[in-house]
């Protein structure tokens, strides 16, 4: 297969066109609908994309059953992995035009891809195809009169719902896990980001994926995404996003009582002491909203300072917003690129309203950046009181809200205060008070003395609105096997 430089990409003026994958093959959609794909930098079309519905999606289903039961579920687990490793260096070998495709699709900085995204992706697939052939049961001595023991079996086919803040990620860390366990794939992207996954889609294809074990159906959620809740042969739904559209999920599942796994939101704290090193608590604090346009479920989209300090907090946050460059993705030293839609960036300021409204000091920021593309300025609110909206409702931009507290059960207290759970940070040089808080809150995961850092080694996931169920580590096994007990009598 050709490669595209990151060059052509970004100089290329055609409109990409892109059909369905399914069963190996790039299909028309039945009702011969496409959608639009916007380039968020300045929100021109870059591609027409087909838009799944439920006969789509019915067929997509059909293939991963038949790749299920046939060639993938057949494979031995050992080569399953081989053919992991081969698509882990297919995404190396075409690294400079998946850079730019996520960039242009999703507004990334090329850096950043370049620094997270793809290196994570590539490094969750070599992590799954090396568990692949490393997945087993256990011997259980129930009774000396019979053999008795578990195994773990692929669940089956399974429907990934991706988000549009890291589609070429957050789609690995389903579709890694997923194929590394035996099942097949129906996988549908974010119908604002598909670029990324029909491409790997493509490479799977090339790397000795059989037909039918991973399929990439692009659509709307109220339609497409519904069609996969609903669908009887699915049996198990992996999602990424918000509360409410996981609620929905949960809803529909229940109807044939598939399996779900659900990461959601977050309104995570960054807890800042007294004793805390500053400079580098508001520098991780600043990365820790602004990167990705504060496009992250696990954001700190709350900085916790204490009364001592709060002013030196805020002062040294505002310096380093204002000192971000916004702008093209494409540009050297843009560190801060679009919001990902229009729909998104008039969330943001409409958020940045209620703060005002609400009463809280804007030191920064707060307004659209020019009038092409969707720039939001990195904005910082001061003067914030824990039960404001801005203080309790995800925003999913680059707004940060700084709260006062006055010790370390204030702390706790005001970091538990939401109904998100995924994670929290914490600034201080006194361990047994890290330590205590790192008890004490709930979070999926607690950073001390940094912040944001993910690995695939490592859970990842949250309670209440922020879901349930962990990605990541041996635990994403769990989310795509069933364990089968075998009971062997011995008196025969």
């Amino acid at each position: 297969m050709q490669k595209i430089s990151s060059a052509e990409l970004a100089s290329t003026t055609e409109v990409m066109r892109k059909r369905l994958l399914i069963d190996g093959q790039q299909v028309e959609p039945l009702s011969g609908r496409y959608f639009d794909v916007l380039n968020p930098a300045t929100g021109e079309i870059i591609a027409v994309v087909a838009e799944a519905d439920a006969a789509d999606i019915d067929r997509a289903v059909i293939s991963a059953r038949n790749a299920f039961e046939g060639p993938w579920g057949r494979m031995r687990a050992a080569d399953r992995g081989l053919v992991l490793q081969r698509l882990a260096q297919l995404l190396e070998d075409h690294a400079e035009e998946l850079i730019a495709l996520e960039s242009l699709d999703a507004g990334k900085p090329l850096a950043a891809v370049k620094r997270q995204d793809l290196p994570a992706a590539i490094d969750t697939l070599r992590y799954y195809a090396g568990w692949a052939d490393k997945i087993s049961g256990q011997v259980i001595p129930a009774r000396p009169d019979a053999l008795t023991y578990t195994v773990r079996e692929p669940i089956g086919v399974v429907g990934a719902i991706v988000p549009w803040n890291f589609p070429l990620m957050i789609g690995m860390w389903k579709i890694a896990p997923a194929l590394a366990c035996g099942c097949t794939v129906v996988l549908k992207p974010a119908e604002i980001t598909p670029l990324s996954a029909l491409r790997i889609g493509e490479l799977a294809l090339e790397a000795g994926l059989p037909p039918g074990a991973l399929n990439v159906v692009p659509g709307h959620g109220r339609i497409a995404g519904r069609a996969i809740v609903d669908h009887p042969d699915i049996d198990k739904v992996t999602f990424t996003g918000s509360p409410a559209v996981g609620r929905e999920i949960l809803a529909g599942a229940a109807g044939n009582l598939k399996r779900v796994t659900l990461e959601l939101g977050g309104k995570s704290a960054n807890v800042i002491f007294d004793d805390a090193d500053l400079d580098a608590a508001t520098k991780a604090a600043a990365s820790g909203i602004f990167f990705n346009s504060g496009q992250v479920c696990s954001a700190g989209s709350r900085v916790l300072a204490h009364d001592s300090v709060y002013d030196e907090v805020v002062e040294r946050l505002t310096a380093r917003a204002r000192a971000i460059k916004v702008g093209d993705p494409r540009e050297a030293g843009v560190t801060m690129g679009p919001i990902v839609s229009e729909a998104q960036m008039k969330r943001v300021l409409d958020y940045v309203d209620i703060g005002t409204r609400e009463g809280a000091k804007l030191t920064t920021g707060g307004e659209r950046i020019g009038d092409r593309g969707y720039f939001v300025a990195p904005t910082v609110f001061a003067n914030v009181d824990h039960d404001m909206r801005i203080s309790q409702e995800e925003i999913f931009g680059p707004v940060v809200s700084v709260v006062r507290f006055s010790d370390e059960a204030d702390a706790i207290r005001k970091t538990n205060g939401t109904k998100y759970s995924l994670a929290a940070g914490v600034w201080s040089k006194d361990i047994g008070r890290v330590q205590r808080f790192a008890q004490h809150v709930k979070a999926g995961t607690v950073w001390i003395n940094t912040y944001g850092y993910t690995d695939v080694r490592l859970p990842w996931g949250g309670s209440r609105d922020s879901g349930f169920g962990r990605e990541h580590g041996d635990a994403a096994l769990e989310n795509f096997t069933e364990p089968k007990a075998v009971w062997m009598n011995l008196n025969v």
